[in-house]
C-alpha cells in the first residue's frame, strides 16, 4: 500500500482527535510512526493504527474506517493521474477510476495493487458496484464513495453488503438521492 494512504491517515488522525492521540495510537500499535508518500508499506499496519486508534477513542474501527475515506477523497483525487473531471459526476467518475485510474497507477507505480470493481445493474440514479480487494478495507470503499459524492456535489444513499467472510468481496448498491 502506498504512503499517501499512510501519511493522509495520520494527518486526519492529527487535525479530528489531536498529535497526543495520534501519539497514543502509534505507541498502543508499537509503530515507529515514520512513513512518507512515495513508500510501500503493508497494509495490516494501517490496520493495526485503526484498531489503535478504535481501542483510544472507543469509536468502532468500522466508523474509523468509513470516515478517513470520506476525508482522504480530496487528497487522492490531487495525487493521482485523472484527466477531464470537471465533466463528471459520481457514477461516472466511480467507472473512471476502475477503468483508466488504476490502470495509471500501477503503471505508476507496478508494486501495487488497487481493488478492483466490477459494475452492474446501472441506471441514470443507481448503480451496483463490486469491490474486490485482498486488504478487506470495504468500509474504507464506502467512506471513498460518499467522498466522491460530496466532492461532485450530489447525495448518495449506499447500502453495502459483504459478499464473503472476509469481506474481500462487498457489494455497494449506490442510489442518486438528488443533485
Amino acid at each position: 500500500m502506498k504512503g499517501i494512504i499512510f501519511t493522509e491517515f495520520i494527518s486526519i488522525v492529527e487535525t479530528q482527535f489531536s498529535l497526543e492521540i495520534s501519539q497514543q495510537m502509534f505507541d498502543h500499535a508499537n509503530d515507529a510512526g515514520v512513513y512518507t508518500t512515495i513508500g510501500s508499506y503493508d497494509h495490516r499496519r494501517l490496520i493495526k493504527l485503526i484498531m489503535s486508534l478504535s481501542h483510544i477513542t472507543h469509536i468502532p474501527a468500522q466508523d474509523l474506517q468509513q470516515t478517513y475515506g470520506r476525508l482522504v477523497f480530496p487528497a487522492l483525487l490531487q495525487a493521482l493521474p485523472i484527466p477531464d473531471i470537471e465533466n463528471d459526476d459520481t457514477f461516472s467518475f466511480i467507472e473512471k477510476v476502475e477503468r483508466h485510474i488504476h490502470i495509471e497507477v500501477k503503471k505508476l507505480y507496478p508494486d501495487v495493487t488497487p481493488p478492483k470493481f466490477t459494475f452492474s445493474n446501472q441506471t441514470q440514479s443507481t448503480m451496483i458496484l463490486d469491490y474486490h480487494s485482498a486488504r478487506c478495507m470495504g468500509y474504507v470503499c464506502m467512506g471513498v464513495l460518499e467522498g466522491c459524492a460530496s466532492y461532485f456535489n450530489q447525495s448518495l444513499t449506499i447500502a453495502m453488503q459483504p459478499m464473503n467472510a472476509s469481506q474481500s468481496h462487498v457489494r455497494f448498491s449506490l442510489t442518486l438521492t438528488g443533485d
